[in-house]
């Protein structure tokens, strides 16, 4: 069983889709920071600025955003609880989880991916919101590598996802990453119908990784 941390609120069907569809047969329990917590409650939550946003969608469909140092907070408590591995089902970088065996954070498997296929070059990220760019294209940043940023809301239409897939082209990246969770094998589908070069889909990736410290048998 392979437990599965949302930075919102479970249940997230559609997440819980595009990991089965990438683990096909590996049973997940999903759990998320937010759980129990009211609408009002999440609103009060809202982020200072854009390196503390965090984009998630509620049960219902509705997209928020929250602020990432109270959700790390309420990731503290949920993973205190936890045992055996888990995946934390967010691109972002948490700093003061608990360091523990087993816990997945898709930025350091991304991250280390990223610079094992793409040592130097152009590296594309799609991210969910304009005011992510600078932190997060930051984040990713190291020595040979030169990073542009696209913002794409996850469940947008084709239109949408064309219109940023051709952006994201004119920068004629060598590797681009669908640097959000909530991106599906549908936007990863568009993005390379576009793109002359591969395209990693995050939640593909992290299942994968995560799925790999359960038993064989």
């Amino acid at each position: 069983m392979l437990q599965v941390l949302v930075i919102g609120q479970a249940p997230r069907p559609e997440l819980a889709a595009e990991i089965e569809a990438a683990i096909p047969g590996v049973p997940i329990r999903m759990g998320g920071a937010l759980d129990g917590l009211t609408r009002d409650e999440i609103a009060a939550l809202a982020p200072h600025e854009g390196a503390d946003t965090l984009f998630t969608v509620l049960p219902g469909g509705e997209a928020v955003t929250v602020s990432k140092a109270a959700v790390t907070r309420r990731l503290r408590a949920r993973l205190a609880a936890a045992d055996g591995p888990v995946l934390l089902a967010c691109t972002g970088h948490f700093d003061g989880l608990p360091a523990r065996p087993g816990l997945v954070q898709p930025s350091a498997v991304l991250d280390a991916l990223a610079a094992a296929l793409l040592p130097r070059g152009r590296l594309g990220l799609f991210l969910p919101l304009p005011e992510q760019e600078e932190a997060f294209g930051d984040a990713r940043c190291r020595d040979g590598l030169e990073v542009t940023t696209v913002a794409l809301r996850p469940y947008s239409d084709d239109a949408a996802r064309c219109a940023a897939a051709e952006r994201m082209a004119a920068a004629r990246p060598d590797l681009v990453l669908l640097d959000c969770m909530s991106y599906t094998r549908r936007d990863k589908a568009v993005a390379c119908a576009a793109l002359a070069c591969p395209v990693l889909l995050s939640i593909a990736v992290a299942a994968r990784a995560a799925a790999s410290l359960l038993s064989e048998g």
